[in-house]
């Protein structure tokens, strides 16, 4: 998606918003002079204390706009997502002689619910690390009904020990985290930061904020090999800083045990693809999708694709081995979803027919099937992972 051209300026004087979240926002771009990187901007509008769009208590994650949610996450789908997950968490706990598993921003508790009631007593402790208080409290109240047994080996920490043993799962966590824009003005790359709009705009939300570029830093530009000369001008992409270290850090501490990644993303050379010229950043709303960050900032979701290169070579750069790099349809059908639905293979009752739908969505091409990928890590022995029996990309990072 292509973003207007904004050049580098600096304005004190500039309307009053009126939602806290943006006016703690301009304060801070006051604060920095008139101006803040897209990063900050992104980690404010998403994790600001108490007002982020995940920390404010929103219900972000639901099935429809009627329940105040504004997307659907693959575990809401279907209980046969966490299910054919289960074989290859129980394949790698089995190999790295462990038995905990570790779950990154666990939504509303769903893939837990689903792994707990797989995998039983394999299981002897289940880690959520989750920023958001308000989905801490679902999971737990969801769990506790479903698992009362199970509820009392799940626990909640707020960071990383200093040794890791188990099985890390992370499903659409990457893409929630904060990255740098850079655009190509057609002689440099440039960063795009946010700045304030015009003190003679209306006093809105809306208007408070918009796009600025600066110079970046000297060498500092996409990772990707090809020429400069091949941008279209305009582009715009964006660089994963954030998610590549928090992967190195998982990778170093991590003594024994694996790690899977679900997430909609592309390897480097199709995400920086010079056709790809508007990027990937986009927001979620009501189940509605818009391209505008700078508008109802920490009431939608921003997020980006995820470059499946970068995120292994920090696995690598930490310590871990790639045990594989496919499609979510390919891993889910090598991890035996299929044979889960009726013996039949056809839908009779109202329920069997919103399943086949929901593993549809899961497994088709033109839906997740083919935009999400999964990745899988390793730190001891390196195994053949069953999610990556057929159809493994790793060549491709």
């Amino acid at each position: 998606m292509d973003r207007p051209d904004a050049s580098s300026h600096s304005v004190v004087a500039a309307p009053l918003p009126r939602h806290p979240l943006a006016r703690l926002i301009a304060d801070e771009i006051r604060q920095r002079g008139g101006w803040m990187r897209f990063e900050r901007y992104m980690e404010l509008a998403l994790y600001a204390p108490g007002l982020g769009y995940y920390s404010g208590g929103h219900r972000v994650i639901g099935k429809d706009p009627a329940d105040g949610s504004d997307f659907v996450t693959a575990p809401e789908l279907t209980a046969l997502f966490g299910q054919a997950l289960a074989r290859q968490i129980e394949q790698a706990l089995d190999v790295t002689g462990t038995d905990q598993v570790w779950e990154f921003g666990a939504g509303t508790g769903a893939l837990a619910e689903q792994l707990l009631g797989e995998l039983g007593d394999r299981i002897q402790r289940y880690t959520i690390v989750d920023l958001s208080g308000t989905l801490r409290e679902r999971q737990h109240a969801r769990l506790a009904a479903s698992h009362p047994e199970q509820v009392r080996k799940v626990v909640w920490a707020d960071s990383l020990p200093d040794d890791l043993q188990g099985v890390v799962v992370g499903n659409e966590v990457l893409d929630a985290m904060p990255v740098h824009l850079m655009t190509w003005n057609g002689e440099a790359w440039l960063e795009r930061g946010v700045s304030l709009a015009d003190s003679s705009a209306a006093s809105t939300d809306e208007s408070v904020f918009t796009w600025a570029d600066r110079p970046a830093p000297e060498g500092v530009r996409p990772p990707t090999d090809c020429p400069d000369s091949e941008f279209v001008q305009g582009t715009v992409t964006e660089t994963h800083g954030q998610a590549e270290a928090f992967v190195a850090t998982l990778a170093e501490r991590m003594s024994r045990g694996a790690a899977f990644f679900l997430d909609y993303g592309f390897p480097e050379h199709e995400y920086y693809h010079p056709q790809r010229t508007g990027g990937t950043l986009m927001c979620h709303q009501g189940h509605r999708s818009d391209p505008d960050p700078l508008v109802a900032v920490g009431d939608k979701d921003i997020t980006t694709h995820v470059n499946f290169t970068g995120i292994a070579l920090a696995g690598q750069e930490g310590g871990w081995e790639v045990l594989g790099y496919t499609s979510q349809g390919r891993f889910l059908t090598n991890c035996g979803l299929l044979q889960r639905l009726a013996p039949t293979g056809a839908a009779h009752s109202a329920q069997e027919v919103k399943t086949h739908a929901a593993v549809q969505m899961l497994l088709a091409e033109h839906e997740m099937g083919e935009l999400f990928k999964v990745i899988g890590f390793v730190k001891g022995e390196w195994f053949d992972a069953l999610g990556f029996s057929q159809g493994d990309r790793t060549h491709t990072l």
